[in-house]
């Protein structure tokens, strides 16, 4: 089993001491309940699994008998979506098994693409792996047999194909093999081939090759590059050659950006915090993927063996809906993980099985609205899932979100949270909308008890500033006291010593310089001064009494 990264173990030792004593305090748990593991799940802060109530349910699962197929679908590779339409490439057989949506039975057989008209080349498909339509109507098929992207239009009449570019960064030998292909609103094509690690392809819509795009980055080892400057040439023939990863899947979303998955990861990435395992790219190609969840989005972040199963996720699609949750499809365990648009999980579910709900093999994935459909190359089955009402609940508080409908979607968090009291997104939900109805003292404290810093400190910067202006006279009067107090008492204090220091407030002192019979004679003198006036007060007080008696 993976060891957890160093950080969630520092985050688990505060919680060690208070889980002991509420272990001392709690009662068993029945070792039944024990034993029970929901089949969906989210990671919380500390990285421990907390089982949810499912977001999805399996609808229905439809196999070739099923759809009422004469040929039985033989290794599919692809699925592609629209409103009322879904496309299997059935590679083995080569063609494309078009079926449509229909209200009570899910999905029904349409029809299916063997061939097109009018190609100046091979009329018949072969091995087409992947499929994308344009906002025009007009059809891209990945037909790898034929090394080349041919372009349709909805009657299947040829208009022209993509092939191997001449490209200096390209060997002479290389094959044009197109895997995967998504197309813009502007009919620019990017597509995977098989065997080409420099990135997307990009073709403009004339069929001009534009260059590479969103090249995965080399693993990079500081050892291996010190052994290589010590080896022999034999030696480094025998070591493994660095190259990029190739994606295995790409998705264009409704705002023209690529996502894009990455089949494998190195466990020391996770380990290290430092993966792309899903990528969002601009025209430029550069991966502009928010990431501020409390993990990384790999899917599982430690795993263990059992069943046969070992290593990290790895992605074999990727899919998104209008409101930025994307949902990646682990081949390896046979799990999709679904994250918002900050990086932040939502939920995970599914595993390997032969019941409804589990897979084999899961190839794609792909959306009708908000329903999932996944496609099962070893079962070669469709597996549709829908929203269950805990689902809707957390995809309506997202929603309404969007649309600025902030109480409502506080109170669809809060109908979440009624249900699953464990489920992290619906207090920082919560905090978000009160914090857009600038309710930042009640939106601290739900960002505070989910440890969200980030949101926490705006909606602190708002109530401080909040608070300063409820009490700005007493604010004012608080710095003006801080300011001019200590001033005032600096300058009383330069006051008192300007006066003991100054001449113009110093008395002399008529003993100043006086022999001690001088001093005897001055207060002899003084005595009798103040003798005499006393008398002339006392004679004044007389004659003043006398003239009034005579009146």
């Amino acid at each position: 089993m993976m060891k957890k990264p160093l950080n969630l173990q520092i985050k688990r030792i505060g919680a060690i001491l208070a889980a002991t004593m509420i272990g001392v305090l709690s009662v068993p748990m029945h070792s039944d309940a024990m034993e029970h593991r929901s089949y969906t799940y989210i990671y919380d802060y500390w990285g421990d699994v907390q089982d949810t109530p499912d977001v999805y349910e399996v609808y229905r699962v439809f196999t070739s008998s099923e759809l009422g197929l004469d040929v039985r679908l033989n290794n599919p590779s692809g699925i592609y979506a629209t409103e009322d339409r879904v496309y299997i490439c059935d590679t083995g057989n080569n063609r494309i098994v078009v079926l449509a949506k229909d209200d009570e039975a899910g999905l029904v057989y349409d029809s299916e693409i063997k061939s097109i008209k009018f190609a100046p080349g091979p009329s018949e498909l072969s091995g087409p792996t992947d499929i994308a339509i344009s906002e025009d109507g007009n059809i891209f098929i990945a037909d790898k047999g034929n090394n080349r992207i041919v372009k349709v239009d909805q009657n299947l009449n040829y208009l022209m194909e993509f092939v191997l570019p001449v490209d200096s960064a390209l060997s002479a030998d290389t094959i044009f093999l197109p895997n995967k292909v998504v197309v813009d609103s502007a009919e620019r094509v990017y597509c995977i081939s098989d065997g080409i690690n420099k990135g997307l392809l990009k073709y403009e819509a004339d069929g001009t090759f534009a260059g590479f795009i969103g090249a995965t980055k080399a693993a990079y080892d500081m050892l291996d590059y010190i052994w290589k400057k010590f080896a022999t040439q034999e030696q480094i023939d025998r070591m493994p050659v660095d190259v990029p990863t190739e994606y295995s899947n790409i998705y264009m979303d409704y705002e023209g950006f690529i996502y894009a998955s990455v089949p494998a990861t190195d466990a020391q990435a996770i380990d290290d915090l430092k993966v792309d395992a899903v990528r969002r790219l601009n025209l430029l190609g550069n991966n502009i993927l928010v990431n501020n969840g409390n993990w990384v989005n790999v899917g599982d972040i430690y795993w263990g063996s059992a069943g046969g199963y070992s290593g990290p996720s790895s992605f074999s699609d990727v899919t998104a809906f209008t409101n930025d949750i994307y949902v990646c499809l682990d081949r390896n365990r046979g799990r999709l993980f679904g994250y918002d648009d900050q990086g932040r999980m939502v939920f995970a579910f599914g595993g390997n099985g032969n019941m409804d709900g589990y897979f084999r093999r899961p190839i794609g994935i792909d959306h009708m609205g908000y329903d999932l459909l996944v496609l099962d190359q070893a079962d070669c089955s469709i597996t549709y899932f829908v929203l269950s009402d805990f689902g809707k609940d957390i995809f309506n508080a997202i929603d309404q979100f969007d649309r600025g409908e902030y109480e409502a979607s506080g109170a669809s968090w809060q109908r979440v949270l009624d249900v699953d009291g464990n489920y992290d997104l619906a207090y920082i939900g919560i905090g978000r909308s009160l914090l857009r109805q600038k309710q930042y003292k009640e939106a601290m404290k739900y960002f505070e008890l989910k440890y969200d810093d980030e949101n926490y400190s705006k909606a602190f910067k708002e109530y401080r500033k909040e608070w300063v202006q409820s009490h700005l006279f007493l604010t004012v009067l608080v710095l003006l006291l801080i300011f001019l107090v200590p001033l005032g008492i600096e300058k009383y204090r330069n006051m008192q010593v300007e006066i003991a220091t100054s001449d113009v407030f110093r008395f002399p002192d008529p003993e100043d310089n006086m022999t001690r019979a001088e001093i005897r004679e001055y207060h002899k003198k003084q005595r009798q001064e103040f003798r005499e006036r006393e008398k002339a007060k006392k004679e004044a007080r007389k004659l003043a009494k006398l003239s009034s008696s005579n009146r």
